[in-house]
């Protein structure tokens, strides 16, 4: 997928298929450990892969000038790789034939001791672009007849070429599980060494292979008893293999009371070559990962030049289950490259953690994102049937996939449907993405309150929880009781119903923020802007307590009566009928207050005209001069608070633009009670910048005043 990464239609032509291949095995091993790619630009994450062949060019592209150069060059195999990730520690191409990837990952996992890099990504490829390779090992007789590797066995008659990928992340196991990324094993040691002037520069030396083990066990501080199962290099040659196999004899199979288990990958896919050594570690670490030792296949004997009664090691025709050792399973992985260079590594189980999970499955949506309409199609398809738990699949997606044009939300009943291009309940998108907004949280007022409002989210999530249980011990009483299990009647009082509000708003804040999603502005309606003058920085959470604490008690004392009562009308018609003037929430959207017979005398005067109206079922007339007996005594709580300027921009209730340093005074808030709410011109002043609308309440009641504004504003 050239477009995907940014390469032109003439590069992406000539380039090596290598170098295809690794980009996207590169994102995909960084999405599948749960890293962001796009996140890594300009890190120190290094690049090392095993790669040995360079004849993809072959002048099959004389017309592409210097793209076929890039196209041919082993060096550009890790490079291309760093470039276009955006991957700013070491990149290195290494070359030692068969042994190529293993070598590599060695090098990272030193690179990694020695702090030259915080992540790597390991590897090989392998593409036999040309044939005259596969033509030259035919003509030396090297190759199997039926193309089959049967490694260690009787029947072994050569080496089954192949072609592969294998890329692993690798990071010092101290940062991953502070990153928090999910460790499928540990590298616990590895070595490198060279056959040097031995039997010939292209047959295998035992000696050597002996050393390379040895050095292996001494660098992750093991004995040779402490492996249960090596992956041999196993290639299916009547002559590497009984060297490899005595070389394993003497080393793994003394002084053991259990058989070392030996196997080779390559009688399962083919010898991969250059990328033959990682094909091995993913084996192994999918082996220690469920238990079982996977068999080698086409064993039909063990091989009969090898005097396996020198030592304790079986060849594994069949699968079986991991030996009971007694502690963590361990195997070893050995690769061997023609040019005499060898590398062996050892790799640990971790042991899985278990994860309490309740009973009953939550929905979680799934938010995923593509290049293109197709391709997000596409991923919906290979989602469809899914198993899993969806909070699990939800939590990847979101914590380690990029963000891309093209995005869509659904649960996952609706993946079908997305992917066959129809309809769902249940499916939002797909749709491409507008550009980039400020981020707007809506702090809702009195009204809104429900009797359980964040119950299920007090569950579930711990920030939220401490947050609420935070407020509720700053306010005291029996609030959290109230919210939780009312009764409405009781939640409705204006005591109760703005203190109930304020902890339920502190709390979705603190666990938006949790999750990363953080507002560039903030707006409150009412007793809300107490809550989003809380997040801005107004006053921390115990002046913000004392606050919305004294308003609530205050208003509550006043004599019940007075009405509220919306009326489709601008501010301007409204205003000529003499009454006090509650809240603008729209442009044709005004709330009056005031006492029962004016405001029913309004009313029904604009009811005449054919508008709708809507009695509000409150205990108080808020926002008119029923107001003003508690405002002396809600002054004097007041002057008692700490304020600060805002840290981030506040839409005021009061002036219904940013607010400024008067917001931090004692004067502002007692102007608040008695001023109305100027909603509608707070969203107008934002709406050429705002992308993101996120309502802070306990339901969608001003995202539906924000939108009417927003579709109605010029």
């Amino acid at each position: 997928d050239a477009g995907f990464f940014g390469i032109n239609p003439r590069e992406a032509l000539a380039m090596d298929p290598q170098q295809r291949l690794l980009l996207e095995t590169s994102w995909e091993v960084l999405e599948r450990a749960g890293i962001d790619p796009a996140s890594l630009k300009g890190s120190r994450t290094g690049t090392y892969v095993g790669v040995m062949y360079h004849d993809y060019a072959g002048g099959r592209h004389a017309d592409l000038e210097g793209y076929a150069f890039l196209a041919s060059t082993g060096s550009v195999v890790s490079g291309r790789v760093a470039y276009t990730l955006g991957l700013e520690g070491p990149a290195v191409s290494v070359d030692t034939a068969c042994s190529s990837s293993l070598v590599a990952i060695h090098l990272a996992a030193q690179a990694l001791r020695q702090g030259e890099c915080d992540l790597a990504l390991a590897g090989g490829v392998t593409v036999m672009a040309d044939p005259d390779m596969f033509a030259g090992y035919a003509r030396q007789r090297g190759l199997a007849p039926d193309g089959r590797c049967k490694a260690y066995a009787a029947a072994a008659d050569g080496v089954g070429l192949a072609e592969g990928v294998g890329l692993l992340v690798l990071e010092r196991l101290s940062d991953a599980r502070r990153n928090g990324h999910r460790v499928l094993a540990v590298v616990r040691g590895s070595a490198v060494n060279q056959d040097g002037a031995s039997n010939g520069l292209t047959a295998p030396s035992g000696p050597s292979q002996e050393r390379v083990i040895r050095q292996a066990l001494a660098s992750g501080g093991l004995s040779a008893g402490d492996v249960d199962v090596v992956e041999g290099h196993g290639t299916g040659t009547r002559l590497g293999d009984p060297i490899e196999a005595h070389a394993l004899l003497a080393t793994y199979g003394q002084g053991r009371e259990t058989p070392l288990l030996l196997g080779s990958v390559k009688s399962n896919i083919g010898h991969t070559q250059a990328a033959a050594g990682v094909a091995g570690v993913i084996k192994m670490v999918m082996a220690l990962r469920r238990g079982v030792v996977p068999g080698s296949l086409h064993v039909d004997a063990p091989s009969p030049f090898v005097e396996w009664e020198s030592g304790a090691v079986r060849v594994v025709g069949e699968s079986v289950g991991w030996p009971e050792v007694g502690r963590v399973r361990r195997a070893g992985v050995s690769s061997f490259g023609a040019s005499g260079t060898n590398a062996h590594l050892i790799v640990e189980q971790v042991p899985e953690v278990e994860v309490a999970r309740g009973g009953q499955e939550r929905v979680v949506p799934w938010v995923v994102s593509a290049r293109s309409e197709e391709a997000l199609r596409a991923l919906a398809g290979r989602l469809v049937g899914w198993g899993g738990s969806s909070a699990d699949i939800g939590w990847s997606f979101w914590r380690g996939r990029s963000v891309h044009e093209w995005r869509a939300v659904f649960l996952r009943d609706a993946a079908e449907a997305l992917a066959k291009g129809e309809g769902h309940a249940d499916l939002v998108g797909p749709a491409l993405a507008s550009s980039a907004g400020e981020v707007v949280w809506l702090f809702s007022g009195q009204g809104s309150q429900v009797v359980g409002m964040g119950a299920g989210l007090y569950e579930r999530f711990p920030v939220f929880a401490e947050a609420f249980d935070e407020v509720c011990d700053l306010l005291g009483g029996s609030l959290r009781e109230t919210v939780f299990q009312g009764p409405q009647e009781l939640l409705d009082r204006t005591e109760w119903a703005q203190v109930g509000l304020f902890a339920v708003q502190v709390a979705l804040a603190r666990l938006w923020e949790s999750v990363g999603v953080k507002p560039d502005v903030v707006i409150g309606h009412s007793v809300g802007e107490i809550a989003a003058a809380y997040v801005a920085g107004v006053f921390d959470l115990a002046d913000a307590c004392r606050v919305v604490g004294a308003r609530a008690r205050l208003m509550g004392a006043l004599p019940e009566g007075g009405a509220m009562c919306a009326i489709e009308a601008t501010r301007g018609e409204v205003e000529e009928a003499g009454v006090s003037i509650a809240a603008v929430n729209s442009g044709d959207s005004t709330v009056i207050s005031g006492s029962v017979g004016e405001v029913e005398r309004v009313a029904e005067a604009w009811r005449r005209k054919g508008r709708r109206t809507k009695r509000l079922q409150v205990s108080h007339a808020f926002h008119s001069a029923l107001m003003e007996p508690m405002l002396d005594d809600f002054a004097e709580v007041l002057g008692g608070v700490a304020f600060k300027e805002p840290s981030l921009p506040l839409l005021s209730n009061v002036s219904g633009t940013l607010a400024g340093a008067e917001i931090a005074t004692p004067e502002y808030w007692v102007r608040h009670v008695r001023q109305p709410v100027l909603f509608q011109p707070a969203i107008a002043e934002v709406a050429d910048r705002a992308g993101v609308f996120v309502e802070i309440g306990p339901g969608p009641v001003l995202i539906t005043a924000a939108q009417h504004t927003l579709t109605t504003t010029p």
